[in-house]
């Protein structure tokens, strides 16, 4: 059992370092990645939005660091964002109790491929 369970670690740790090069390279904050992943693992929709945004928060303090040291970073900006997300946060966790694993598959899909049909054709 416990190998079972250091296995599972590995991977799970694993998963974050894919995830965190994402994430800090791309700036799309992770849960693109990791809320794939962990529906495969098969977590339902709310648990791995959930489980995400926890890996997200450990995982952006650390390219925060990073990205700092660079100085790529613009507090003001990042702070105002922030602020507005914190109010996002409290109503889109409250939707996402309402939507099933599997319509929110499809929305994730959506998004997904929105999202890559505008990087696809920006100039």
């Amino acid at each position: 059992m416990s190998t079972l369970i250091n296995a599972n670690m590995l991977v799970m740790i694993l998963l974050g370092v894919l995830v965190g090069i994402g994430a800090s390279f791309s700036g799309l904050g992770g849960g693109f990645l990791m809320v794939p992943l962990l529906i495969f693992l098969g977590y339902s929709a709310q648990k791995s939005v959930g489980t995400s945004f926890l890996a997200i928060l450990i995982i952006s303090i650390s390219a925060l660091v990073a990205h700092n040291k660079l100085a790529n970073v613009d507090y003001k900006v990042g702070i105002l964002l922030g602020i507005g997300g914190i109010i996002g946060a409290q109503i889109g966790s409250r939707l996402v109790e309402h939507v099933s694993t599997a319509n929110f598959k499809k929305i994730f899909a959506v998004i997904f491929i929105c999202l890559a049909t505008y990087i696809f054709f920006k100039k």
